[in-house]
């Protein structure tokens, strides 16, 4: 008799063993590495709504940490270069204070207006570096190294502690009612079988408890995550945007300065070879009557394109601007225009501009 009841003790051992690897096979695989056993809808439900926040805020977890890391490494390539920026800029600016040519100061110019539009965009850059570890890399690992997610993640880990505890004692119950049922008459078994069941209980109260709290806590960090990440990303695309603007106004202001420069050098050198222009009556006045000597062709009025800077050199002259239009009214043999651009009358020489039949109406507005 005693033998039967060793070799049933022993079926039953095995089947629960049996029992267990079914459940653990076909209960789903928990979020902390663990394999739990479904006790009811309701407690499947939380398990399955705090495994998808487990994953989720592990997730976004790394994609801070990702963040941070391109970042920081962005900076780290980014003071290097504005390091070899700012000894460009410093050598160019040595160069053309320090340097002269014998035909001209026109490199020296052009190397100090390159020199300090370099060291304006590197200061601009080592701005955006600031930004971006203030702005973005500091609150994004303030977030992925705080409390608040690690205490998160550890009540979720409890959680899927307590329900292995929970799967292990629902297996411990249901082997004692096993027993019951074959030695009904043992009172030792009865009990400890209640006690299983009173302890069976208490592990799933406080699992349902200890879910839910959870569960709030990881939705939390869920929010706060998804919130600071689009925060800091759009903090970025904003420093980002500030520099690039900040370095095309300084880009375009050195190109302007620069072919300015190069319009001047290769503008005609007439002026210097021309005899003075006609006086005017009054300055911006009328122009007087030309003497017997001076004749002018019979071009009449007409518009005219600057293509190249001219500097007046007396009241009578013009100033002018490559890309201004003036309207031409006489033209000496001597080389001088006489015309009006900007509401202002005077002479300039007329190889430093080309007829145009067809101007814009917006630009004739522009020359008075």
């Amino acid at each position: 008799m005693e033998a039967i009841r060793k070799q049933a003790s022993r079926f039953r051992e095995q089947v629960a063993r049996q029992q267990q690897a079914v459940f653990k096979q076909f209960g789903g695989g928990g979020f902390g590495a663990s394999d739990t056993i479904i006790t009811d809808e309701a407690e499947l439900k939380q398990h399955q709504k705090l495994e998808k926040l487990y994953i989720s805020t592990r997730t976004a977890k790394h994609f801070q940490r990702d963040i941070v890391r391109g970042v920081e490494g962005y900076i780290v390539t980014g003071s290097k270069q504005v390091e070899i920026g700012t000894k460009l800029s410093e050598d160019s600016k040595k160069y053309g204070s320090e340097n002269t040519c014998t035909s001209g100061n026109t490199l020296s110019k052009a190397a100090l207006s390159f020199g300090r539009a370099r060291a304006q965009m590197e200061k601009e850059r080592g701005n955006l570096l600031k930004a971006l570890g203030t702005q973005v890399t500091e609150p994004l690992r303030a977030m992925v190294m705080g409390a608040p997610l690690e205490d998160a993640r550890h009540l979720a880990q409890r959680y899927d502690r307590l329900r292995q505890e929970v799967e292990s004692q629902t297996i411990e119950v249901s082997k004692r009612q096993a027993r019951v049922r074959e030695m009904p008459v043992y009172h030792e078994n009865i009990m400890k079988l209640e006690a299983a069941e009173n302890k069976l209980q208490d592990l799933k109260s406080n699992m349902s408890t200890l879910g839910q709290e959870a569960a709030s806590a990881m939705a939390n960090i869920e929010v706060q995550q998804q919130r600071l990440t689009l925060q800091r990303l759009i903090a970025m695309v904003e420093a980002e945007r500030t520099y690039h603007q900040q370095v095309l106004q300084i880009l375009e202001q050195l190109e302007s300065e620069m072919i300015s420069e190069r319009q001047r050098i290769e503008a005609p050198n007439v002026a210097d070879n021309m005899p003075p222009p006609p006086p005017y009556e009054e300055v911006n006045g009328v122009y007087a009557s030309q003497t017997q000597s001076e004749s002018t062709d019979s071009m009449g009025y007409f518009l005219g394109e600057v293509m190249y800077p001219y500097n007046g050199e007396s009241d009578t002259e013009l100033n002018l601007s490559v890309g201004d239009y003036v309207v031409v009214r006489k033209v000496t043999n001597s080389g001088w225009a006489e015309g009006e651009c900007k509401g202002k009358a005077g002479w300039f020489p007329f190889a430093y501009i080309e007829r145009r039949e067809h101007v814009l109406a917006s630009k004739i507005a522009e020359v008075f």
